[in-house]
């Protein structure tokens, strides 16, 4: 439903990601999170994914990872445990119905679980 880039310089991604794929990236929001919407990002079959490029916390050198919807978060995370896998956040609510939980799977590799708007 979702794919994520961030780093340590969420601007000059924006940037790159905006000239390597001709994306329109809108980060004018107080996070500076650059929004990329599925409605111009599609093939000529109509099919894409929207998503996000931006910036970490200091210190964190950043990750790629897609997200994928779900009823129950902290359901979605406690299987993902179950299966041999570990919660690396969430659930947590970081925008008024949209929660979100993030667990690396056996081999290490960051999911995100989503479940609220669309």
């Amino acid at each position: 439903m979702h794919f994520e880039v961030i780093g340590k310089d969420g601007e000059r991604l924006q940037g790159y990601y905006s000239d390597l794929f001709g994306w329109q990236i809108d980060a004018d929001n107080p996070m500076k999170y650059g929004s990329v919407q599925r409605d111009g990002n599609t093939n000529s079959d109509g099919v894409g994914i929207g998503g996000g490029v931006g910036v970490g916390p200091e210190g964190y050198d950043g990750h790629v990872t897609f997200y994928v919807e779900v009823p129950d978060v902290e359901a979605a995370l406690a299987k993902a445990e179950e299966l041999g896998g570990s919660r690396a956040m969430g659930p947590d609510e970081v925008m008024e119905g949209l929660v979100i939980g993030l667990f690396t799977d056996p081999e290490g590799h960051l999911v995100g679980v989503v479940s609220g708007r669309s």
